[in-house]
């Protein structure tokens, strides 16, 4: 059994895959503070409610785009684990090419992202997350990794006007009754919530546009399953996109390691 790290800047997903099949997953709050033991705590509490323990992982994939979580994930991984884990970089093999400058600066997220989605819908595709940032990873017909867009996220983009603008007030990630607010908590929802649909069907014509052929597109992330019946674009919704292609790619250069499941 594989323990997947999903590392991003506000939550972690820790999910666990057996034969490359996924089987559970469960969030932790990103906290850059925490020890490893701490984190083994709640490792080990979800190995427990799977009536698991620690020698039923194999091994560990990561990929992550907090460097300082990452570290401390290594540790936990030599300490309880006695395994070398895998994190996700450009230079695996990760069965798409990328064309990006410079290589490394692709988040790991989205080469996972690229890759799981490539695998089972082909391309060329187009992949929306939405998290903390609303990504759009862009892989060709032939499997090249093109780069994207890098947007606000609804949650960072409805923070920052309550943030900056002292009379805005925090809003709940609800789509209003009309495009006209007639509240300015509504008003805000507009902006927020409908400016995001058409900010992501707008980028999406865009970009299949210079594909000159229309992509598939995949919606993952927390709040995808809110947005994606208001977008005209969107045809996929995948919940644990980044886990899936992390298993991949995990698959695809577990030799390099010597490990077998």
């Amino acid at each position: 059994m594989i323990l997947a790290l999903d590392i991003g800047n506000t939550h972690i997903e820790v999910g666990l895959y057996r034969e490359g099949q996924y089987l559970d997953s469960w969030r932790i709050a990103t906290g850059v503070h925490r020890t490893e033991d701490e984190l083994m705590v709640y490792i080990q509490h979800f190995l427990n409610l799977k009536e698991l323990n620690r020698r039923s992982i194999r091994d560990l994939a990561i990929a992550s785009v907090v460097p300082n979580i990452t570290r401390i994930f290594e540790k936990l991984s030599h300490k309880y684990f006695k395994k070398n884990p895998l994190v996700v970089d450009n230079t695996l093999d990760l069965g798409i090419e990328v064309d990006y400058e410079p290589p490394y600066s692709v988040g790991a997220d989205r080469l996972c992202n690229a890759v799981a989605a490539f695998t089972k819908f082909g391309g060329p595709a187009v992949i929306v997350d939405m998290g903390t940032a609303t990504t759009f990873d862009v892989v060709t017909a032939e499997g090249i990794y093109r780069g994207g867009v890098i947007a606000p996220g609804l949650e960072t983009a409805a923070w920052g006007l309550h943030e900056r603008a002292s009379k805005l007030p925090s809003i709940a990630l609800e789509f209003p009754p009309s495009v006209i607010g007639r509240t300015t908590e509504q008003s805000m929802q507009s902006g927020v919530m409908l400016g995001t649909v058409k900010m992501i069907d707008g980028l999406i014509e865009m970009i299949g546009e210079e594909l000159s052929a229309p992509p598939v597109v995949v919606a993952t992330g927390g709040l995808s399953r809110l947005i994606a019946p208001k977008s005209r674009y969107i045809q996929h919704v995948e919940n644990h996109l980044v886990l899936d292609g992390l298993i991949q790619i995990y698959l695809r250069n577990r030799s390099l390691q010597g490990q077998h499941q």
